[in-house]
């Protein structure tokens, strides 16, 4: 494991009776240039985050309302050459004459649209349960499928086939998906009103996604991220390890992100290391983030439950 850098901080959580044992947070941040005036309203690094939050928050209730959900919404990948699904949840009091921000979220290696957004899943219900409290803002959450080729092949590809089909929709998401949900649903086309949010491999697609579209995405998430964002050490001699980009791209002024947001869990079984090695590396570049190793927590969905609920707080504040 990597050790802490010396600009960490550790922040001791206090954990409630009957929730999860206390944890152990450390945030790294590093300067960027001054803010833009959209961004000193609001600054997300200042909000400490937790992960002790309780289980009713992800569970139904009857006096909540968590919106509509549109399901297998089809729509053309040039990208793939075939139809693609998503599944979109539109929230509480939903109006087709408003405009909303919109989060992509995208799922771990061999999941599909409907792991994270779907009927009573563990974030449909979180957001629903947030908006009611005012723990957010309403917004559309789009839940994003990786596979992009040929849909009827999908079943006969190998980890490493899907690893690299995975990767094109690094391009797919802004060349065929957003112009999709931009004009079917009311959202804003702004990058301080666009999120990605992703775990595991769909936590490195995150990352790459920001990245190379820093004008489009003002928002990036990335949770217990797998390798393969930029060059590393580690699963060296795997597909794992082979790099989306060489580097990541310097922001600008103009476009670095709100808040760039990654967690890892200290049971995660494998993606300690490079979490913390992206987090190093972009520090070393003085591109701001919050990034927390969380003692207790492994490579599982309490453990996404705990980050999207932080990052639900802060997204379009």
């Amino acid at each position: 494991m990597l050790l802490c850098a010396a600009v960490c901080c550790a922040l001791v959580l206090s954990a409630c009776a009957g929730q999860k044992p206390q944890t152990a947070s450390t945030t790294d941040t590093a300067s960027v240039p001054a803010a833009t005036a959209d961004q000193a309203a609001f600054d997300p690094y200042a909000e400490d985050n937790r992960y002790d939050i309780p289980k009713s928050m992800f569970e139904k209730h009857s006096d909540v309302d968590y919106g509509t959900l549109q399901k297998d919404v089809t729509y053309y990948s040039t990208v793939a050459g075939d139809d693609k699904q998503v599944n979109v949840l539109l929230p509480a009091g939903y109006d087709e004459n408003a405009v909303y921000p919109v989060l992509y979220v995208v799922h771990g290696f061999g999941g599909d649209h409907n792991s994270h957004i779907d009927t009573d899943s563990y974030l449909t219900l979180l957001y629903g349960n947030m908006l009611h409290d005012g723990l957010t803002v309403p917004m559309v959450l789009v839940g994003v499928d990786m596979y992009t080729d040929q849909r009827a092949d999908k079943d006969s590809k190998t980890d490493e086939e899907l690893r690299f089909i995975y990767d094109k929709l690094i391009d797919e998401i802004r060349t065929d998906l957003m112009p999709f949900i931009e004009t079917t649903y009311p959202v804003s086309t702004d990058r301080v009103d666009t999120a990605v949010g992703g775990v595991s491999e769909g936590g490195a697609k995150s990352l790459c996604i920001g990245f190379k579209w820093l004008d489009d995405f003002g928002w990036i998430g990335s949770f217990a991220p797998d390798t393969g964002v930029i060059p590393t050490e580690y699963f060296k001699g795997t597909f794992w390890n082979t790099p989306y980009m060489q580097e990541f791209p310097q922001p600008t002024a103009g476009n670095t992100p709100r808040y760039l947001y990654m967690a890892v869990g200290s049971e995660d079984p494998w993606n300690i290391d490079c979490t913390l090695y992206y987090r190093d590396v972009l520090n070393g570049m003085g591109v701001k983030n919050r990034t927390d190793y969380v003692d207790g927590y492994g490579h599982d969905s309490d453990f996404w439950g705990q980050c999207y609920y932080n990052y639900l707080t802060k997204l379009f504040r």
